[in-house]
């Protein structure tokens, strides 16, 4: 499993909340609403999924500690851009917390693309895309976004959580949210391999399956 070494893959200024979590294990600190959009191209191919996580309220002050926007409570794009900046280039060691597989395959993403932040009242929203190294065709894709470590939980918005972007008309999406005994039964499997699949974070993830015929 990865390491507890560097909270600060969020942010910098987060660090003293991590480090009063301490040796806190298997259990969550930040809490993330996501909704998500898998891309397709004009020939059918997925080329990418699009993201955007809804951070919680203390994970919000924090992160805006330092920023003096010009327009008090109102932050602008450009303001948070190097807090954007500084996400986007820790999270890579994390590989985004998003997971994709196809027939039980990996599928590798490139460097994110027209990531920014936004400030809403319900707290920062992370936007970001991530391509796909190559676009493919697939007839089933299955998607999650987890902290393998739980530190973080994601959980999918009850609003339009997924959406299929440019689709062929016959494809499908569902998400299949875990039942206590396949979270208990995903514990039970966990291992030093570094398997992410059998990771604390993975017993708790949605699962997401794009479908085409």
């Amino acid at each position: 499993m990865i390491r507890r070494r560097h909270w600060v893959y969020f942010v910098a200024i987060v660090v003293g909340l991590v480090l009063q979590a301490g040796a806190a294990l298997a259990h969550p600190h930040v809490w993330v609403k996501a909704a998500s959009e898998i891309i397709y191209g004009e020939d059918g191919s997925i080329k990418g999924v699009r993201h955007a996580w809804i951070f919680d309220d203390m994970f919000s002050t924090y992160a805006l500690q330092g920023i003096r926007p010009k327009v008090e409570g109102i932050y602008s794009r450009e303001e948070l851009a190097p807090l954007a900046q500084t996400n986007m280039n820790s999270l890579k060691e994390f590989d985004y917390f998003t997971f994709a597989d196809v027939d039980g395959k990996e599928q590798k993403f490139a460097a994110p693309i027209d990531y920014y932040f936004e400030y809403k009242s319900e707290g920062l929203v992370l936007h970001f895309t991530l391509p796909f190294e190559k676009p493919f065709t697939a007839k089933q894709l299955t998607l999650e976004v987890f902290d393998p470590e739980y530190f973080i939980e994601f959980s999918f918005r009850d609003e339009e959580p997924i959406k299929l972007v440019g689709a062929p008309a016959a494809c499908t999406i569902s998400i299949q949210h875990p039942t206590d005994e396949e979270s208990t039964e995903r514990m039970g499997a966990q291992n030093s391999s570094g398997d992410r699949n059998n990771s604390f974070g993975a017993a708790f993830a949605d699962k997401i399956t794009a479908g085409c015929p």
